[in-house]
């Protein structure tokens, strides 16, 4: 099989190891620069095209796509789908795993207990949003941040006021949670 690995960097320790993998078993391995990809859209013969030329006869293709780059990732990785090609992770899979928001609505929907969570862009009331998790301490987090990136732990009313003003300031949408202390 000719199987593309879509990575920023063929150096990575695991993008090296799909590919050691992938040859090891007969497989064509192919290291794609996701942001360096470009597509053509058409109705009758969808392209992505890289260094130049069209990529073709692609069997699969494995999406190492970093949040950074959801964006562009998945619409490479929607591409390859569109011509065939047979997706390790789909992109609408990437693309719903990366939105905290609608697997928290997923999650309270199905009745999975979540810690009480608000929601807002520009809220009138700060303080309203901050009682409607149940006050301090909670923690804020912007909705685009991962690995910890963009969550602020407010020990106090005054200190979740400021950053939440802040985050409006930069115009980022932001989840309000009750703080859970962690057991033990």
């Amino acid at each position: 099989m000719k199987i593309a690995v879509l990575s920023r960097n063929p150096r990575l320790y695991s993008t090296r190891r799909l590919v050691e993998a992938g040859q090891q078993r007969g497989h064509e391995m192919v290291v794609i620069d996701t942001l360096r990809a470009y597509m053509n859209i058409a109705s009758h013969k969808p392209q992505i095209h890289y260094r130049g030329k069209p990529l073709e006869g692609f069997d699969a293709v494995i999406p190492r796509i970093g949040a950074s780059v959801t964006f562009y990732g998945c619409a490479v990785l929607r591409q390859f789908e569109m011509m065939g090609v047979f997706p390790l992770n789909e992109s609408v899979a990437i693309a719903r795993s990366r939105d905290k928001l609608r697997s928290l609505q997923l999650l309270s929907r199905r009745g999975i207990g979540l810690p009480v969570t608000g929601f807002a862009h520009s809220p009138d009331d700060i303080d309203d949003l901050i009682q409607m998790v149940n006050g301090a301490p909670l923690v804020i987090k912007v909705l685009e941040g991962t690995q910890g990136i963009g969550v602020v732990l407010c020990e106090t009313a005054t200190a979740a006021e400021s950053v939440i003003e802040a985050f409006m300031g930069l115009k980022q949408n932001i989840m309000v949670q009750e703080y859970i202390k962690e057991a033990g």
